[in-house]
């Protein structure tokens, strides 16, 4: 039992009454707050307070820390978000520049308009088989900083939502030389680290800033993350400044005794946790190495529990995928791409789990070779016959820039129809969702290319955030 978790217990057992939040009282609420209530607090004497730890609360962040090999580690209970909005924050003064992956998550975009910033771009290299994005290379962000000397920090993903990693050893050295700092959006790689099997920590391959979910991957409530710093390109006390701007002022100390349980669990128990999570995932790999149509995401450089499935064949989109999995074999997988479907395996899972996905991409896979096997021998391997419906969107180029993420967010908007906007600014984002990577950022400019390309998505059927039923975007006026 975690510490945290232990003096919450001892409070709850004990006669003191409760005359403070939160309204529940440690007792009254429905069947879900009964459960917990008795330890739901607010910050009383001496359980310590996270926005300023002098006690248990420092304690268990410098034990996490400790465990990932991070010199300071701050807990998050409003999610990785808070923690990017506030890296980004602390890294980069009001108006400067930073250099970004394209495929950031929307809080970094949320980031830099907050603050004013000016965004370069890195665009990843495409996988084609799968069509989702490569990791960036130390070369990408060498070249970036080389042409242009006003970037003030770099923010990478690593691992993708699909698992690829980047080279972070590599990329920080390049980073470094410049003196400025690497922030990593490590959300998909809170397990990383704990055996050597996994890709090691960003926290130990030179980021000066790590942030992870801990809920994604970890046993842990969703919500609960952490931040992890390193070296001397951080201020910290502008950091925890901005943690407490973009943080609950009501911390949950629920989500932090789980989260130091979570922690205290997978390492105390990693080659136990882990070895059984490798075993079954090489079983389960080598069973469906059997498949004639369906293929898997495999690179060296990648994250193991992310299922990356496909049909070679093209004759199943993503969707249809994630549909069969879902309707036909009560599986849910964790979303469906143009022509993917991924499904995440984390320490959590169980035997019938692999077991089941195993069986049933076994079974889906017979049916299209039953169907199609004809063609199937005519396709060689690691090729793809798409038809129409399941061909991979390959995006257009950056779109060309007219103004700042905040100018163009705050400029007086008009919805036009779609057929119609070529030249205009967009007002909003345009996203293909999933995986969420912007087609257009506010201040892009709509071009012909553009509209064809959107309007293609929305023909095939794939959700475009930021397109209305109507077919009209949001332009400024």
């Amino acid at each position: 039992m975690g510490e945290l978790l232990e003096k919450l217990k001892a409070y709850a057992e004990s006669d003191y009454y409760p005359y403070h939040m939160p309204g529940h009282k440690r007792r009254l609420g429905g069947s879900v707050l009964s459960a917990v209530s008795g330890l739901d607090i607010t910050e009383i004497d001496g359980f310590d307070n996270l926005h300023e730890p002098t006690d248990i609360i420092k304690k268990i962040q410098q034990k996490s820390a400790d465990i990932y090999g991070a010199e300071e580690s701050f807990y998050l209970i409003n999610g990785s978000t808070a923690g990017i909005i506030s890296a980004i924050s602390t890294a980069v003064p009001e108006g400067g520049k930073i250099l970004m992956a394209r495929g950031c998550h929307r809080s970094a975009y949320h980031g830099a308009y907050l603050r004013g910033l000016q965004i370069r771009y890195l665009v990843a290299e495409i996988e084609p088989d799968f069509g989702c994005n490569l990791g960036m290379t130390s070369i990408q962000v060498e070249q970036a900083l080389t042409e242009d000397e006003d970037i003030q920090a770099v923010f990478l993903v690593s691992p993708t939502y699909e698992g690829i990693v980047s080279d972070i050893g590599a990329i920080a050295d390049v980073v470094h030389r410049k003196g400025i700092p690497l922030i990593v959006d490590e959300a998909h790689g809170a397990h990383f680290g704990f055996h050597p099997a996994w890709p090691k920590s960003s926290c130990s391959c030179g980021a000066d800033i790590v942030i992870q979910s801990l809920h994604k991957t970890l046993p842990s409530p969703t919500q609960t993350a952490i931040l992890h710093v390193n070296g001397k390109l951080v201020d910290r006390q502008r950091l925890k400044r901005f943690l407490n701007i973009y943080q609950s002022s009501s911390p949950s100390y629920l989500f932090m005794a789980a989260m130091e349980e979570a922690l205290d669990l997978v390492a105390l128990k990693a080659d136990r946790l882990f070895g059984d999570f490798l075993r079954n995932w090489n079983i389960m790999l080598e069973r469906l190495s059997e498949c004639h149509c369906l293929h898997f995401l495999q690179k060296a450089n990648m994250d193991i529990g992310k299922l990356v499935i496909a049909d070679k064949s093209g004759h199943m989109t993503g969707r249809q995928l994630y549909e069969s999995l879902l309707h036909t074999y009560h599986l849910q997988p964790e979303m469906a791409a143009g022509n993917y479907v991924l499904a995440m395996f984390t320490v959590g899972d169980t035997e019938e789990g692999y077991h089941r996905m195993t069986e049933a991409l076994l079974a889906i896979d017979e049916a299209i070779y039953s169907q199609y096997g004809t063609d199937m021998d005519e396709v060689a391997c690691g090729e793809s016959k798409e038809n129409e419906s399941s061909k991979q969107l390959k995006g257009p180029k950056l779109p060309p820039h007219e103004l700042s993420l905040k100018e163009a967010w705050e400029g007086e908007k008009e919805d036009v129809p779609l057929e119609e906007a070529k030249g205009r600014v967009a007002g909003e984002f345009i996203n293909l969702y999933p995986p969420g990577i912007p087609i257009l950022v506010p201040g892009e400019c709509f071009t012909a290319e553009l509209c064809d390309y959107i309007q293609d998505c929305v023909t095939k059927g794939f959700h475009v955030q930021g397109m209305r039923q109507d077919n009209t975007v949001t332009v400024l006026k």
